[in-house]
């Protein structure tokens, strides 16, 4: 019997996917790097934390390129934009957490992004309090696809694996909350499910809007 929701934040409750691919795709270009291993390194990135993300830069750059400069660089041009227009929900965010709280269904987070981050951003978006608890990216040493970030989310609510469902849009995500045990629900933002992820995912949705009709 499913108890409990436990959902990412980039790409399916923020819209932040869209605004961070620009970030990456500026910092490349400062930095004179090739546009194709810059969008390489945006998809495998994706769902990632920083420790992950810098080791991902490395394979694809050299072992000598400064990964924690390129991400300091992207982080500092995503925060103007942030400050500047803010960030939007995803569709269909309100209404979903909305209904499953009217269902009694448990409600917690699971993103790579740091702590200190996603709370500011869940707070200015108005919807921190609907997550029972939240566990983030600077509490795992390896986030999505290890499937350790979802394993600390399911603990901290005292729950099994096969209790909870994770609500997922990178290829990274899906690959942790499976790995970890739990029903996966794919809520695609840039990039499609292809046959292999497909395999993995157990519910795909154009929008959240999906899990209200289906729970």
């Amino acid at each position: 019997m499913i108890k409990a929701f436990v959902f990412d934040m980039d790409g399916i409750l923020l819209d932040t996917e869209s605004i961070c691919w620009g970030t990456w795709i500026a910092t490349g270009k400062e930095l004179g790097l090739d546009p194709v291993k810059m969008e390489e390194a945006n998809f495998r990135c994706m769902g990632t934390n920083k420790a992950d993300s810098v080791r991902i830069l490395k394979e694809i750059f050299g072992p000598d390129f400064d990964g924690e400069g390129a991400l300091a660089k992207s982080s500092e041009l995503f925060h103007i934009i942030e400050e500047r227009d803010g960030i939007p929900l995803m569709k269909g965010v309100i209404e979903c957490l909305e209904y499953l709280k009217s269902k009694n269904y448990r409600i917690c987070l699971a993103s790579s992004t740091r702590e200190v981050t996603v709370r500011r951003q869940l707070e200015r978006a108005g919807i921190i309090d609907y997550f029972e608890t939240i566990t983030t990216g600077d509490m795992v040493t390896h986030s999505k696809p290890d499937p350790e970030i979802y394993q600390i989310a399911v603990k901290s609510l005292g729950l099994s694996p096969n209790e909870c469902i994770c609500v997922e849009d990178s290829y990274n995500g899906i690959r942790s909350g499976k790995s970890a045990g739990l029903t996966t629900v794919m809520v695609p933002d840039r990039v499609q499910p292809d046959s292999e992820i497909l395999k993995q995912v157990d519910f795909l949705f154009d929008s959240l809007i999906g899990i209200k009709e289906h729970f």
